[in-house]
Parts: structure tokens; C-alpha cells; sequence
């Protein structure tokens, strides 16, 4: 399994970037860079989340399949549940403010 360091570098090399290049974009060094390569320092969110953006690419591709492993189907049917229930509020309250412009006239 590929470690998050590996897939940061593999996405920086499939843009034809050097770590100079991706380190410049992201406004670090390039041996801060290089670190984050070689899983010698540890990434937080945001930083994550800005080689994402600088990359093109989602925060989960960066993760790779330590992260997709993660994901059960018996997680994405309870997050699939939820979604459901949060369109149907919406719908509900979307009638609503329907029902209030009906009455306002408006």
C-alpha cells in the first residue's frame, strides 16, 4: 500500500513537476517539500488540502487506498440514508417558503 508521501509524488510527477516547481506553488521550501515526500513530516489538513488544490486533484486520491479501505458499504448506505432524509427536509422546507410567498402574494 502506497503511504501518502508516494502519492503526493506520484501526482506531482504525472504534472511533470520537480519538487522545486510543486514546493514554489505551494509557497514552501523544497526540502519541506522533499519531506512531505518521504513521509519524514507529518501533513495536516490544510496542507493536504492545498497539494490537493495545487495538483488537481481530491484530498482522497492523495490518501489513496489506506483511505478508500476506510469506507465500508455499510458507511456509505447509512451516508447515502442520511442524504436522503437532508433532500427531503429541503423539499419539505422548500414548500414551505412556497406556501409563505402564496400567502404574501407575492
Amino acid at each position: 500500500m502506497k503511504s501518502v508521501g508516494e502519492h503526493i509524488k506520484q501526482s506531482r510527477v504525472a504534472l511533470g513537476l520537480s519538487q522545486a516547481e510543486a514546493a514554489k506553488k505551494l509557497n514552501i521550501s523544497t526540502p519541506a517539500f522533499c519531506k512531505i515526500e518521504t513521509n519524514q513530516t507529518d501533513l495536516n489538513i490544510s496542507r493536504l488540502l492545498q497539494i490537493a488544490k495545487a495538483f488537481k486533484v481530491s484530498a482522497a486520491q492523495l490518501l489513496g487506498e489506506s483511505f478508500e479501505a476506510s469506507n465500508s458499504s455499510e458507511e456509505l448506505v447509512a451516508l447515502k440514508q442520511s442524504l436522503s432524509e437532508k433532500e427531503e427536509e429541503i423539499n419539505k422546507l422548500r414548500k414551505k417558503v412556497i406556501d409563505l410567498y402564496d400567502k404574501l402574494g407575492i
